[in-house]
C-alpha cells in the first residue's frame, strides 16, 4: 500500500542480467491477494432479505430525491479540489459533513500530518482535510459494518472543454463539470441512498459509515490509507462499496497491479561543439525506449487475465512511458552541453498471475540490465516510484451479493461483474485495513473520466442510488419503521 522508492541499477551496476527468465504461469488462487496484513479466513453470511414493500418505499424516495441529488453533485463540482495540487479540500470535506450532520450521522473531520503519509508531498497550503461519518442503527450498533467510501479530488481539468468544467450546472438532464462521474456523483448517491432508507423509514440493524477522503487521484496515501491506519476504517468493518463509475448496471471486483518507476540514464557532460568528449545520457535513454516500445510491450501482450477487466486491452499486462526529461527543457537560455542525466517515467501494470510484486521488479531490472548491456557506455538506475499488488474481491462477497441484490430489484437485469484497467482504494480496504469484501460500484460514464466535457446523467445518479440504497439494506439489514 505504501510507495516504495528503490535505488537500482544496471549496465555493470548490479547483476539483474544475469537472473534466470521467469516463466510466466498462474499462481495459486491465494496469490491473488498478494501481501497481506490478515488472514481473511473467516465467511459472512449472504443478504438480508429486505421486504418488498420497504424495497418500494427506498425506490420511491430515491425518484422524488433525484433533483436534490443532482444539486448536491453539482455543489461539490464548483468546490474544485483540483489535485494536484489538492487545494478547496477543507471546503469540500465541510460541506459532505454538513450533509452527513443532516442526516444524522456523527461526523469527525481529520486532517494528517505531512510526516504521518508514505505518498507524494503537498503544499503547506494545501491541507489534506478527509470526513467520516458514522450512522449505528436504531436497532443497535452490534450488526454489521457497512463502509461506503468515495473520493473528492479531481484531475485537472485541461483544455478542449465546451463548457466551463467547473460550473456543475444540470443541463439535458446531465450534471456538468469535472468529478461529475469521477467521482462527485458518486460521492452523492452514497450520501443521499442513506438519506433515502431515512425518509422511507427504515430500521437499520447495523451501522453504516460514510467517508469523503482525499488524494485517491495521487495514490490515496493522505486519504483512505490514512484513514485505515489510524483505525478510522475499522479493522471490524465487515464490507465497503465504493461508488467508482463503473455505471450503474456494473459492479467491479478487483484492480490490476501496478509497478511505476523511473529509470534515469546516467551519463557524461561536455562542451556541445565536442559532444564526443562525454557521453550522452538523452541518446542512451533512446534504446531503452524502444525497447519498451517493441520488445517489452511484445512479450507483454501475450499475458491475459481471467479478471474481467474492462475495457478489454486492459486485461493484458501493458507497460506506457508517462514521461522523458533531459537536457534542456526550453524553459531557459541555451547552453552547449551534453547532457549528463535523462530519465523516463514508466507506469506498468501488472496481472494477478504474473505472480506478484517480486517478480515484476526482476523481470524489469532483466530487462533494464539487458539494454544496458548492449553498450558498455550505457548507465541505467532504477528509482521506484509507487508500487501496488493486484486485488481480487472473494466469490463470496457480501459487498457483491448486496449489489447484486439492488441492481436485480432496481433496474430488472443481472449486474456485469468486471475489473478495473486502473487502481482505486480497494487496495488500501485490504491490505490495511484488512477489509478483503469491497467492491466498486457506483454512478457515471467509465470512458468520460479524465476527459474534457465530462458529465453524469441524472438518471443515472438516480439508478445507481437506488441500487445503493437497496445494497445497504441487505447487507447491514433494514425493518421497515413502526
Amino acid at each position: 500500500h505504501r510507495v516504495r522508492r528503490r535505488a537500482g541499477a544496471a549496465g555493470g551496476l548490479d547483476a539483474a542480467g544475469d537472473r534466470r527468465r521467469r516463466p510466466f504461469r498462474a499462481p495459486p488462487a491465494a496469490r491473488f491477494y498478494g501481501r497481506r496484513r490478515r488472514v481473511f479466513s473467516f465467511r459472512l453470511p449472504g443478504p438480508h432479505e429486505v421486504p418488498p414493500a420497504l424495497a418500494d418505499r427506498i425506490q420511491r424516495e430515491v425518484e422524488d430525491a433525484a433533483d436534490e441529488i443532482a444539486a448536491f453533485t453539482g455543489e461539490l463540482v464548483r468546490i474544485p479540489t483540483v489535485n494536484p495540487p489538492g487545494r478547496h479540500y477543507r471546503e469540500c470535506a465541510d460541506r459532505i459533513g454538513e450533509e452527513l450532520r443532516r442526516i444524522g450521522f456523527e461526523v469527525e473531520t481529520a486532517e494528517p500530518a505531512p510526516e504521518e503519509c508514505s505518498g507524494p508531498a503537498w503544499p503547506a497550503d494545501c491541507p489534506r482535510r478527509n470526513v467520516v461519518g458514522r450512522l449505528p442503527g436504531p436497532l443497535g450498533g452490534n450488526g454489521r459494518r457497512l463502509h461506503l467510501n468515495g473520493h473528492f479530488d479531481v484531475v485537472p481539468a485541461g483544455a478542449g472543454w465546451s463548457f466551463d468544467p467547473f460550473c456543475g450546472k444540470v443541463e439535458n438532464g446531465a450534471v456538468l463539470g469535472r468529478g461529475t462521474s469521477d467521482m462527485k456523483g458518486g460521492l452523492a448517491a452514497a450520501v443521499f441512498a442513506v438519506e433515502a432508507l431515512r425518509r422511507a423509514g427504515a430500521r437499520l440493524r447495523g451501522t453504516v459509515e460514510v467517508s469523503g477522503t482525499v488524494d485517491e487521484e495521487s495514490g490515496g496515501f493522505a486519504g483512505a490509507a490514512w484513514l485505515a491506519e489510524t483505525g478510522r476504517i475499522s479493522p471490524a468493518t465487515d464490507a465497503v462499496i465504493i461508488p467508482e463509475p463503473f455505471g450503474a448496471r456494473r459492479v467491479s471486483v478487483g484492480h490490476r497491479g501496478v509497478y511505476w518507476f523511473r529509470v534515469v540514464s546516467e551519463g557524461e557532460t561536455a562542451h556541445g561543439s565536442m559532444p564526443f568528449l562525454g557521453r550522452n545520457a538523452a541518446l542512451h535513454l533512446a534504446p531503452l525506449l524502444e525497447a519498451a516500445r517493441t520488445g517489452w510491450a511484445a512479450e507483454l501482450a501475450g499475458r491475459r487475465t481471467a479478471l474481467p477487466v474492462v475495457p478489454e486491452g486492459a486485461r493484458y499486462a501493458t507497460v506506457n512511458v508517462n514521461g522523458i526529461l533531459g537536457g534542456q527543457t526550453g524553459g531557459e537560455a541555451p547552453s552547449p552541453q551534453v547532457p549528463d542525466r535523462a530519465e523516463a517515467v514508466f507506469d506498468r501494470r501488472f496481472l494477478p498471475e504474473e505472480g506478484g510484486l517480486d517478480a515484476v521488479r526482476e523481470e524489469t531490472a532483466r530487462w533494464v540490465a539487458e539494454c544496458a548491456a548492449e553498450d558498455p557506455a550505457r548507465r541505467y538506475r532504477i528509482e521506484e516510484l509507487m508500487t501496488v499488488e493486484p486485488v481480487v474481491t472473494p466469490r463470496d462477497s457480501l459487498a457483491a451479493a448486496a449489489v447484486r441484490f439492488g441492481v436485480r430489484e432496481a433496474l430488472g437485469t443481472e449486474v456485469e461483474e468486471v475489473a478495473s484497467p486502473g487502481t482505486y482504494d480497494q487496495k488500501h480496504f485490504a491490505r490495511i485495513a484488512g477489509v478483503a469484501d469491497c467492491v466498486a460500484y457506483g454512478p457515471g460514464i467509465l470512458e468520460l473520466a479524465h476527459r474534457p466535457d465530462e458529465l453524469c446523467p441524472v438518471a443515472e445518479l438516480a439508478d445507481a442510488t437506488k441500487v445503493i440504497a437497496l445494497a445497504v439494506a441487505a447487507a447491514v439489514g433494514a425493518d421497515p419503521g413502526g
